[in-house]
């Protein structure tokens, strides 16, 4: 058992391995880290990672710490490391490839529904496994098809790629990882958490039922997709999805990460469905497949991994302007799915026709969204119509941003409000700040009209108030006058009985006096 000092730890390895017994053989990649050999080890294929940068270094450190404590059937497993130059970790091949090429690379392999739902529960049965690890869980935070591997004919999937792991212990402040399945949290705030893993998820199971990349209408850039994603959109549904997919998959997708499910949850979901799934132990056929990553994949990597380094700058505007979080709907997705219908959905076909697909986006987003429904642009005309007579009775109408003179008006807001400026080289980047800017005006808009409306309702408050206390008086008056109303009631009925009692004794004097004065017989 090899031990290495490494910045000022004792990283404890599962063997140290001579490099020398190590035959290289191809290229087949490259990962969080370094170069990916195909190799012979002790009459084992195996993967050879290298690495040469210090960047690479610390992503090695980190791969080689969280691997040594695991041991799962769906996640790679590790030889050894060479801690001498070169300096490398020794992994067990994949020889099925990555889940990425099996979905988009030519020629494509053909595989069924059961394969589908079998390598996402697979998948998830993996990150369960991280998630529930003691004392110190552990989550990937790069999960995407390239990261997955396949083996066993294509028939069992596993987890690779650990360079941007961490311990669940502990909040991550750096953003790593891959754009089109980077939750919204990661690039909007520092602080997340394991459900990072299973929105990351959510987009594989779409990827693995449609045979489409994520957002691949929006292009290459790391700038748009993470716009798209912060302003609610998400995948189009497909019709023919089966509806308890459709559930799992907007459940793990959504922009609350406290709404989506945990991955034992998950699991066991899919175990349900996995039940109604045939063909999944069907052996994988690859037509003329090599062990090299093809061309494809290598170009796709360049437009969305080697984009320039996303700056602090931009991922703090994004952390300014939040997003409206709330669960994603979708009018066809009906509760309480009949599972005793068999599921079948055809995964061999590519969905390239997006009419029938439904963009999904976040409450308030839905006049940003690419992709329109009818309700969403009555929505739009009836709101654009009431703002518009709203704009004719108040005072706040000008707030528009469409003069000239007012385009600079977000300056007028808090510092942390103020849209990045552009990099005007870069077309998305200035399409974001206007995009911005305009957000700014509306929120302005928005703040102006409720300071307008607080003072008018502060107005209304004091008024209601002063008439209360003008009632109270009158009711104290009323009660007053009829205190004294009810006094001299009674004194004047004091004094009806008195001059009565009087009256009477008058009349006994009248009648005695006259029987005095009356002569004796």
């Amino acid at each position: 058992m090899a031990i290495k000092e490494t910045h000022g730890h004792r990283q404890k390895f599962v063997e140290e391995i001579d490099y020398d017994e190590i035959e290289k053989l191809e290229i087949v990649g490259k990962g969080s880290f370094g170069v990916v050999y195909r190799g012979r080890w002790r009459n084992n294929y195996v993967a050879v990672k290298h690495i040469d940068t210090e960047a690479e270094r610390k992503a090695f450190t980190v791969e080689v710490r969280q691997l040594s404590r695991v041991n799962h059937p769906n996640i790679v497993k590790l030889y050894g490391a060479c801690t001498s130059n070169p300096v490398c970790l020794v992994m067990e091949f994949a020889e099925g490839g990555s889940l990425y090429n099996v979905l988009h690379c030519k020629p494509e392999p053909q595989y069924n529904l059961g394969h589908a739902v079998s390598w996402t529960l697979q998948c998830a049965e993996g990150v369960a496994y991280l998630h529930n690890m003691k004392p110190k869980p552990l989550i990937h935070r790069d999960l995407k098809p390239p990261n997955l591997l396949l083996v066993n004919e294509g028939k069992t999937l596993k987890i690779c790629d650990f360079g941007t792991a961490c311990d669940k212990k502990t909040y991550m402040t750096n953003n790593k990882g891959s754009a089109a399945w980077m939750a919204p949290e990661v690039f909007e705030g520092s602080n997340y958490t394991e459900k990072c893993d299973i929105y990351s998820w959510g987009i594989i199971l779409w990827q693995v039922l449609t045979r489409l990349k994520p957002f691949n209408e929006i292009g290459g850039s790391a700038y748009g997709i993470m716009w798209a994603v912060h302003k609610g959109t998400r995948p189009p549904i497909f019709e023919q999805c089966p509806r308890p997919f459709q559930e799992l998959i907007t459940e793990c997708w959504d922009q609350n990460p406290n709404v989506r499910p945990s991955i034992d949850h998950v699991v066991q979901v899919m175990r349900i469905l996995i039940q109604f799934c045939s063909g999944h132990d069907q052996p994988l056929m690859y037509p003329n497949y090599c062990y090299s990553i093809s061309s494809e994949f290598e170009e796709d990597c360049t437009s969305e991994d080697s984009c320039p380094d996303i700056s602090d700058s931009y991922i703090e505007s994004l952390r300014s302007h939040k997003g409206i979080n709330g669960m994603l709907t979708n009018d066809s997705l009906k509760s309480n799915p009949n599972l005793s219908i068999p599921l079948n959905v055809n995964v061999e076909n590519r969905f390239d026709q997006y009419e029938d697909l439904k963009i999904l986006t976040m409450p308030g987003f839905d006049k940003m969204g690419a992709y329109q429904t009818v309700e969403s642009t009555d929505r739009e005309d009836e709101s654009n119509s009431q703002c518009q007579s709203q704009d004719d009775t108040n005072n706040v109408k000008g707030v528009s941003g469409t003069h000239p003179e007012l385009d600079n008006l977000y300056l007028m807001l808090d510092q942390q409000l103020h849209p990045i400026p552009p990099d005007n080289t870069c077309p998305q980047s200035v399409q974001i700040f206007e995009e911005h800017k305009q957000l700014a005006q509306e929120y302005l808009k928005v703040q102006t009209e409720r300071a307008y409306l607080s003072r008018h309702m502060e107005q209304l408050a004091e008024r209601l108030s002063q008439e209360e206390i003008l009632c109270d008086e009158e009711v104290d008056d009323d009660d007053e006058e009829l205190k004294k109303l009810k006094n001299e009631k009674e004194n004047l009925t004091q004094l009806s009985q008195n001059l009565k009692k009087q009256l009477e004794m008058i009349h006994v004097k009248k009648s005695n006096h006259s029987n005095e004065n009356e002569p004796s017989s």
